[in-house]
């Protein structure tokens, strides 16, 4: 079987376990865990960074030191992974779901603008509310769907106009640029990452919380760890066992000395699909832009205007070559937990979802099994 996307465990993970474990230091603090703060600082051109248990938890504590709560809404794009809208849940709030547009499939910054200046209003007390819910408005969370960034000057604008912070989703996008910005200098009050296990950089399960801004950390580290004051058992709020532990870090570390390597082969990778599929008609890679360079978490291919069998039958020609090929993430407003959520849309996510085929693009894929897929994949589309 050639996987999708698998970790690449082949550098110092095994040195820096054994001496993480040798220490005894194995939970939730050790000097691993500050080297990986540090990398993650320095990788996301940060202030301050915070590792957590998991990306989730990472965009949960996030919204949370923003006070999102009860009632309240977060807008986060359809087209994103399930773990966007549950961290809104996770805060007792519920998304305000808006599709996403056509060159990045990121949030739409349009139809951003017109949900909150024509579905939402301001009440006596200066608190923008939706309308009809008459939940606040307390967030803006555009997500960086394959590692590419939104169209973060555009949400920004449009976010500062009615005074809402911006997290960003960017779990799988650490090592993008957006305008020559890296990740954490992209205009987001608080961005978050995923460390999972198929992410580009894995510290087997992980996520951290990211930002230039000069204030936060110490809050979101606090907030993180339980609240804790001091050495005693004393906490002053309500905080969450969300730390990292010594030994993903230890994992992590490993992982984040490869970054610009792991970066180049998923470049390659991408690269290669785009140009072995070029002469096909109607079959098109993964987005890019001209102002953003992407991390590349995921290569494949976009069919727009092919039957829905025809995505069936590839799937079948993948899994009788050997090779994994899963099918995309479906559209949050179609999801079970959220299909009565306030939405915007334009179609876009229910016309992208079932038409992408991500393609197997781990670190340590060879030319010779990425031409299988290759291979693969023309046996069915060169027959169209």
């Amino acid at each position: 079987m050639i996987p999708l996307c698998i970790p690449n465990i082949s550098g110092n993970e095994g040195k820096y376990l054994e001496e993480c474990v040798s220490s005894t230091f194995v939970s939730s603090v050790g000097p691993y865990v500050d080297r990986f703060e540090e990398l993650t600082r320095v990788a996301t051109g940060a202030t301050w960074a915070v590792a957590t248990s998991a990306g989730t938890t990472a965009l949960h504590a996030a919204l949370h030191s923003l006070g999102v709560g009860p009632g309240d809404h977060v807008v986060i794009p359809s087209l994103t992974f399930i773990a966007t809208a549950n961290a809104v849940a996770h805060c007792h709030a519920s998304p305000i779901i808006v599709d996403v547009d056509e060159d990045r499939w990121g949030l739409d910054a349009g139809l951003l603008t017109e949900v909150l200046a024509n579905d939402c209003a301001y009440d006596v007390n200066g608190v923008l509310r939706h309308s009809k819910t008459g939940g606040a408005v307390k967030a803006v969370m555009p997500v960086f769907a394959m590692g590419l960034p939104a169209d973060m000057d555009a949400i920004i604008a449009v976010s500062e106009k009615y005074g809402l912070p911006v997290v960003a989703d960017a779990a799988a996008a650490i090592g993008s640029t957006y305008k020559g910005r890296s990740l954490a200098k992209m205009g987001a009050d608080l961005t978050a990452l995923s460390f999972n296990g198929n992410k580009l950089v894995t510290s087997g399960g992980g996520g951290a919380i990211v930002s230039a801004k000069e204030d936060g950390g110490a809050q979101i580290k606090h907030l993180t760890s339980t609240a804790r004051v001091g050495a005693t058992y004393e906490h002053d709020v309500v905080g969450f066992n969300y730390r990292m532990t010594n030994v993903q870090a230890a994992v992590g570390v490993a992982q984040l000395e490869r970054l610009e390597e792991f970066l180049g082969k998923k470049a390659n990778i991408a690269e290669k699909y785009a140009d072995d599929f070029r002469d096909l008609t109607g079959v098109l890679p993964f987005p890019t832009t001209d102002d953003s360079i992407g991390s590349n978490w995921l290569s494949g291919i976009y069919l727009p205007d092919v039957p829905i069998e025809l995505m069936a039958r590839l799937r079948e020609a993948l899994a009788k070559n050997g090779i994994e090929g899963r099918t995309f993430w479906k559209p949050v407003h179609m999801q079970t937990p959220y299909q009565d959520c306030v939405r915007a849309m334009n179609g876009r996510s229910e016309a992208i979802w079932e038409r992408v085929q991500p393609l197997p693009c781990s670190t340590q894929l060879t030319v010779h099994e990425q031409e299988c897929v290759i291979d693969a994949v023309r046996s069915v589309l060169d027959q169209r």
